[in-house]
């Protein structure tokens, strides 16, 4: 199976540090695997999209104390990507198989209203979601970067990992990102959405 098209630079091309591996990316524009079964739906005709947190909105470090759960860092940019493609009519949900109270303060400044935490099963999720919002689940788009999420992956009409995901992930998404989870990916896939949808009425 060929792998799919990826922003990461080969090993040994770069010095180390994350500040090198996202100027690399940002040199080399994130493309479509096609390695996976079902042909994508068309990204004009996306109305959901479904991200994961942990590694999708941040980089996937959990930083805790001795009370738990301490802190999560998200990226600016994504966020002002999910309002803009919720301005522009699809709707997001969030949708995390952990609890935070930072990601419900976050998606509360962002207007994100469907979020969904502690989740066991994001195949049902999604299906809870379709059926609510009267939307196909192959109008939806998933951005994910982990083994447990590959069933979701193949329950949508267009999924995406981002560019650190797991090797498996990759191979069985339409899409990688070129910037890894936490650092521009939810961007770089809000920004191809919106220049889709922008050309169908072109």
């Amino acid at each position: 199976m060929r792998r799919p098209a990826q922003g990461r630079p080969a090993q040994g091309s770069l010095a180390p540090g994350r500040a090198a591996q996202r100027r690399a990316a940002q040199r080399r524009p994130a493309q479509t695997s096609g390695s996976t079964a079902r042909r994508p739906t068309p990204l004009a005709k996306i109305e959901l999209v479904l991200l994961d947190v942990d590694g999708v909105l941040t980089d996937g470090r959990l930083f805790f104390s001795a009370r738990g759960e301490a802190q999560k860092a998200f990226h600016v940019r994504d966020g002002h990507g999910i309002k803009l493609l919720m301005k522009s009519g699809v709707a997001v949900a969030v949708v995390s198989g952990r609890r935070s109270a930072a990601v419900t303060a976050r998606m509360r400044e962002l207007g994100v209203r469907h979020v969904v935490q502690g989740c066991a099963d994001k195949v049902e999720t999604l299906r809870d979601l379709a059926k609510r919002l009267g939307v196909d689940p192959l109008a939806c788009a998933c951005l994910v970067d982990d083994t447990p999420d590959l069933p979701l992956m193949t329950a949508v009409g267009f999924a995406a990992a981002v560019a650190d995901a797991h090797p498996l992930v990759q191979s069985a998404a339409h899409w990688v990102s070129a910037l890894p989870g936490g650092a521009g990916a939810v961007r770089e896939l809000t920004d191809l959405l919106l220049r889709a949808r922008a050309a169908r009425t072109i």
